[in-house]
């Protein structure tokens, strides 16, 4: 059984607005680096469609999206729907999702910082490259979602 999230994350800086909009605009494109999305999900409150870029990371045979921020708004609307759609161009994938129990989390937490260090390496502690067993920490702050393509 998966435990209440704490409601704390790391909130995008001017920057990180800025760029995430730019990003945003090339995913509507078709054009960003493979392994970027432009997520949607409905709003848990507004129940309003909200779209913000992400990093799907192909692991073990399974595609996950880590929040690495923390309890941000997107994870917790994709909790609360328990589905999200991704995009890139014309493309649309309609996914639910399966959020990990934090013992669960360390191994792919990992695997996402070593691939994405460049760009997220700020939102942890411990350095790309250690073992999985240094993510136990983040593991409770650190939502993690695998993508189940639906039948």
């Amino acid at each position: 059984m998966l435990t209440a999230m704490p409601d704390v994350f790391q909130k995008e800086s001017t920057l990180d607005r800025i760029f995430n909009r730019l990003m945003g605009r090339a995913l509507k494109l078709g054009f960003a680096p493979g392994y970027m999305r432009l997520l949607e999900v409905r709003g848990r409150k507004s129940g309003k469609t909200f779209t913000t870029p992400v990093n799907v990371l192909d692991f073990n045979g399974r595609r996950w999206l880590v929040a690495a921020r923390g309890e941000t708004a997107w994870a917790r609307n994709a909790r609360a729907a328990g589905r999200v759609v991704l995009r890139r161009g014309a493309n649309a994938e309609s996914l639910t999702i399966r959020e990990l129990a934090d013992a669960d989390k360390p191994e792919v937490i990992k695997a996402f910082l070593d691939r994405f260090a460049s760009q997220v390496q700020r939102f942890f502690e411990v350095q790309a490259g250690s073992p999985a067993d240094a993510f136990r920490a983040a593991a409770p702050r650190t939502p993690v979602f695998e993508l189940i393509a639906q039948p």
